[in-house]
């Protein structure tokens, strides 16, 4: 049988690790669709997709237009780490006839694997290099297209050129330091910053740099910060970590951030909140800051409480200068990066 490709339409989204249900969810409630999807492990595969021309609510990005030519995720889920663009069908004999097929197409592809590992492995290692392995922070992210592919059967290929992350597969993911950081929340804010410097073009925080880290405790954030030699003023009700609270780049304060006045705090090159509370309150708090003109870069968690208020989600993504993410290191949440340009 010669190689074929079969083009479909519609669109397929890739899950975020044990998160079908909320993408899933989120396809019924923000999309209002109860159409049904063909299952290849967390793909899901929608023969029909009325987004086509991101009819759903966009977000005011501030990207740079030569980002790339898919980067607005208005018609995207948020809980999708990459969508299929373009998908098709490619249908082959051999490993071989695979591998040529895609690099027919453009040099770089990244695998989503749900079954049928070894033959997807050999697959692979015949197509060209990329960089599939956990990354130490900070990273550069290559503004390079990463195709997708994912084998449903034995000779069969969902596959797109045109996705919606340059990350393979959607997916960045650090190497860990299991004994320095006071918590794993340190994963998100070095996730933040990097989907921050890599959409926005912003540099990392760096020595010198002021930084104001509400509801800090146990110190998760905080901790990335100092060791990126940034000055932090930490806000919570209980303290740090003891060897943040020792640290002479760190600040503490006894409050409840959300309280304290921008006017009476003074300027910052960055504001992070990882705070547990309402979205709505967030959100005030974060208009607050933005008027003050106290500080000019924001990444903030909007932490999900019951049921998702998409219309206050909208309210987040329609800020100029922002954008809405779901993060590798998310669970039930969502992060909001602001950089003003």
């Amino acid at each position: 049988m010669p190689v074929r490709i079969e083009k479909l339409s519609g669109k397929a989204f890739l899950a975020f690790p044990e998160m079908k249900n909320l993408l899933v969810s989120e396809i019924k409630t923000r999309f209002k669709i109860s159409l049904h999807a063909k299952e290849y492990g967390d793909l899901l595969y929608f023969s029909e997709w009325p987004y086509m021309d991101s009819d759903a609510d966009k977000s005011n990005s501030g990207i740079d237009d030569n980002f790339c030519d898919n980067c607005d995720r208005g018609n995207v889920p948020y809980w999708c780490s990459t969508a299929m663009e373009e998908p098709f069908l490619l249908h082959f004999d051999s490993i071989g006839e695979a591998a040529r097929a895609l690099k027919e197409i453009q040099r770089s592809w990244a695998p989503y694997q749900f079954q049928l590992f070894r033959r997807s492995s050999l697959i692979q290692e015949k197509l060209p290099y990329i960089n599939l392995k956990t990354r130490k922070f900070p990273v550069e992210i290559p503004k390079n297209p990463v195709g997708l592919y994912t084998l449903i059967d034995e000779n069969t290929i969902i596959a797109s050129a045109k996705t919606t992350s340059f990350i393979p597969a959607g997916r960045i993911q650090f190497e860990e330091d299991h004994e320095n950081p006071p918590s794993r929340a340190y994963l998100k804010i070095q996730e933040g910053l990097t989907m921050a410097h890599h959409l926005f073009g912003v540099d990392f925080p760096e020595s010198g740099q002021r930084c104001f880290d509400a509801g800090a405790c146990p110190g998760g954030w905080t901790w990335v910060l100092v060791q990126l030699g940034c000055n932090v003023f930490a806000v919570d009700r209980a303290e740090l970590a003891e060897n943040l609270m020792n640290n002479p780049l760190v600040e503490f304060k006894t409050h409840d951030a959300f309280t304290l006045k921008p006017e009476e705090l003074g300027k910052f090159d960055w504001v992070f909140s990882d705070v547990i509370c309402y979205p709505e309150r967030l959100l005030g708090w974060v208009k607050v800051w933005l008027a003050s003109g106290m500080t000019r870069n924001m990444i903030c968690t909007i932490k999900m409480q019951g049921e998702i208020n998409w219309d206050i989600v909208k309210e987040f993504a329609s800020i100029p200068d922002s954008r809405v993410l779901h993060l590798n290191y998310n669970k039930h949440e969502l992060t909001w990066i602001h950089v003003e340009k």
